[in-house]
């Protein structure tokens, strides 16, 4: 196997630019560059959805029959080996003949994996390169593959005696507007958002992303777990991505969101909610505003999360620390995304 050529490396950044012009969503965003022998491109291709082209297979399309003859193909993810909805893209490879395959990130599908090893088998040359940066790419994703859930980010904010509202409950606003800017982009972020139905009968949320100077910004998907009914007149009625109601059994309901596509869910209210993800040890990341300000009274940031004893305590990694204005941001995670 050859080393990996400047121009191929190239290429590789270039399909990652390429791989998030697709959707995030079921399928993994991925990228293709063809490279002739000599380096240059003579197509790029991307993922547009599921039940569409494949990358490697939309840039073949650009090419006349038996323009890949003898061409390199740099992917971000392994060529897949299996028929879906569409067919094997490694079966395409091979069919198109092409000399040379260098991919990203490996495949860890079950069903899907090793096309590396059917194209070796077919006499092409395969080299891997970049892995951390592809597998970064989709690092969403492969939770989802992994886990069979979306990645979860459980946000609350507090005062620094950990309270989230005054004992008459009232909460607007423990935090100031950095704060709260930074929860819009963290919203913007992320594919779902969650609250519960205490939170929506009491605060009345959009739940929208408005992030200042960017109109059209990415918005969450508004799921609201609980069995209380939602009002006709909520806010959340006219949220541009509609709304979602989940119910109790939160590992099903995860299951659920993940084969609709959904990678990442912000946990944003209330106490009850984001108590029982960590409960439940379904919390994988943390974000935490502490105001500074002193509230006493009965409403704490978290309810019961199943800890009686010190050796119980769920233990986290701070991974930043940034004042926020007058707050300060705490971003954590469990020991197990470390």
């Amino acid at each position: 196997m050859s080393e990996i050529t400047a121009a191929e490396r190239a290429a590789m950044a270039r399909a990652r630019e390429l791989a998030l012009r697709g959707p995030r969503g079921v399928n993994p965003q991925v990228g293709a560059v063809i490279l002739s022998p000599d380096g240059r491109t003579l197509a790029e291709g991307w993922h547009r959805g599921a039940g569409t082209a494949h990358a490697e297979v939309d840039a073949l399309s650009q090419l006349a029959s038996g323009g890949a003859a003898g061409a390199t193909a740099v992917v971000t993810l392994e060529p897949c080996n299996h028929t879906g909805r569409t067919g094997p893209c490694a079966v395409a490879l091979l069919d198109a003949g092409v000399a040379r395959v260098v991919y990203g990130a490996a495949d860890p599908g079950e069903a899907s994996s090793n096309g590396a090893e059917r194209l070796r088998e077919g006499g092409v040359d395969v080299a891997r390169t970049d892995e951390a940066e592809a597998e970064a790419l989709i690092a969403d994703w492969l939770f989802v593959q992994r886990t069979g859930r979306p990645r979860v980010t459980v946000k609350w904010a507090q005062s620094l005696d950990g309270r989230a509202a005054a004992a008459d409950g009232t909460s607007q606003w423990i935090t100031g507007p950095e704060a709260r800017a930074h929860v819009h982009r963290e919203r913007s972020a992320h594919d779902a958002i969650a609250v519960g139905t205490g939170t929506v009968l009491a605060d009345d949320p959009r739940l929208t992303a408005r992030i200042e100077g960017i109109d059209d910004a990415p918005q969450p998907v508004p799921v609201v777990f609980g069995e209380r009914a939602i009002p006709a007149d909520a806010a959340l009625r006219s949220h541009p991505r509609g709304l979602r109601t989940a119910g109790h059994e939160l590992e099903r309901e995860l299951a659920d969101l993940a084969g609709d596509g959904i990678q990442t869910l912000y946990v944003e209210g209330g106490p009850t909610l984001a108590s029982a993800f960590i409960r439940a040890g379904l919390a994988d990341r943390f974000t935490i505003y502490l105001a500074p300000t002193l509230l006493g009274g009965p409403r704490t940031a978290l309810d019961a999360i199943g800890v009686s004893t010190i050796d119980e305590q769920r233990r986290l990694a701070v991974t930043r620390l940034e004042q926020l204005g007058r707050d300060l941001l705490v971003e954590a995670t469990t020991e197990s995304e470390q």
